[in-house]
């Protein structure tokens, strides 16, 4: 199969373009899809190629669109004047192939909203409906909301962009209504959208007002998973990340939500210097202990280094538990049972990684058995160190 995407540099067409190399080069082997050439057209590829492109191509995304014109007559000439240039060449050469196009919820806006973006997206809509009257050949148009993700160009059109740009690069950000909702689209889930059109299970909807109503025999096709969330709730997110690195707590971030989805597109928009980050080492004469991260509701994680020779632990805790995973040297971890003489044991070493239970109501250390090596363990603990209740007393373990 041979696919032509249009507006090949723009930031859906990037990530899209991306993406169908990974499925083509083996890389991702999640989709039945068979790729062969993928031809990229954007405003500065030459125009020749567009004939060559439609003759050959097996399925066209067409991406291609003017946001920010220099003047409100080019979203017509771009927007639908382009979509009217690629029809007519597929008709040149009389290919039938699929065509899905991006148009906008705004095109659902004219009459209540006079805007020239909107009509130019609705024009564009039309003309490829009766492009698939005409021909027979299946038209596939979506109305995407606001797109965030990663790659996404900051200070253009797209506020989440600019929030996690500028927060990441502590530059100001201007919120003029923290309640104002936005229904955003993550460019992941657009991908995975298209990857289902080109294996024919593509969405369909009808729209109720802005609202699209799933149906099977819906004249338009939409993304299923799109997020309804507040600027104030965007900014308290990102501002959350943005000192992850000095509290080293990662707030909660549930499977497929909108949190997960905006933190890895913050994560794209940090300066190398922020890229990385110095932890708190607390050393001493045994050895060292470093915070690596802390949780909301799971917990932290922590690496231990101790000096050949050197025991660490020695107490044990009335609720908190524990994973010890030795990742280097070599080691033994004892465990006694408070009020009894009965010492479990471990030997460990970095050759074979394993985590040991540290039980609740047993004391417990770890050894370093090596002359001259360290010993380097992390290790996890279901709950944050409270320094006003940490629940651990020394006690040796024999």
């Amino acid at each position: 199969m041979n696919i032509l995407v249009t507006g090949a540099k723009g930031f859906a067409g990037k990530n899209l373009v991306a993406n169908l190399k990974n499925i083509r080069d083996g890389k991702n082997r999640t989709r039945d899809i068979h790729i062969g050439e993928i031809f990229e057209f954007d405003i500065d590829t030459d125009k020749s190629l567009l004939d060559k492109f439609c003759a050959k191509s097996d399925f066209v995304f067409n991406l291609a669109g003017v946001n920010r014109p220099k003047d409100n007559s080019e979203f017509m000439s771009g927007n639908f004047g382009f979509a009217s240039e690629l029809i007519d060449t597929l008709k040149k050469h009389d290919n039938k192939c699929p065509v899905m196009i991006s148009s906008s919820l705004q095109a659902t806006l004219i009459g209540r909203y006079d805007g020239e973006y909107g009509r130019s997206k609705l024009a564009g809509e039309t003309l490829f409906f009766d492009y698939g009257k005409e021909t027979g050949a299946k038209v596939l148009v979506y109305r995407f909301p606001n797109l965030f993700g990663k790659w996404c160009r900051p200070n253009y059109n797209s506020a989440v962009a600019t929030f996690c740009n500028n927060i990441a690069n502590d530059l100001p950000i201007q919120v003029n209504d923290r309640s104002t909702q936005l229904e955003l689209l993550y460019i992941d889930d657009l991908v995975e959208e298209m990857f289902d059109a080109l294996e024919n299970k593509e969405h369909h909807c009808e729209y109720d007002g802005l609202e699209p109503v799933a149906n099977e025999s819906g004249k338009y096709c939409y993304v299923p998973t799109t997020h309804k969330v507040t600027l104030g709730e965007i900014v308290d997110l990102l501002e959350s990340f943005k000192t992850q690195p000095e509290t080293l707590v990662m707030t909660e971030i549930p499977n497929n939500s909108f949190a997960k989805k905006l933190y890895s597109t913050y994560l794209s928009y940090l300066p190398k210097e922020k890229t990385i980050f110095d932890l708190k080492m607390n050393c001493d004469d045994r050895g060292s202990f470093t915070e690596l991260l802390k949780t909301m509701n799971c917990g932290q994680f922590s690496v231990n280094i101790s000096k050949p020779g050197i025991t660490k632990g020695q107490h044990w805790h009335n609720s908190k538990w524990e994973f010890f995973i030795v990742v280097a040297g070599h080691g033994l971890i004892q465990e006694r049972k408070i009020g009894t003489d009965d010492v479990i044991e471990f030997e460990v070493s970095g050759d074979k990684i394993q985590a040991i239970h540290m039980l609740p109501g047993y004391t417990h250390n770890i050894i370093n058995l090596s002359d001259s090596e360290n010993l380097v363990t992390v290790m996890w603990a279901n709950e944050q160190f409270d320094p006003n209740h940490p629940d651990t007393f020394f006690e040796v373990v024999k």
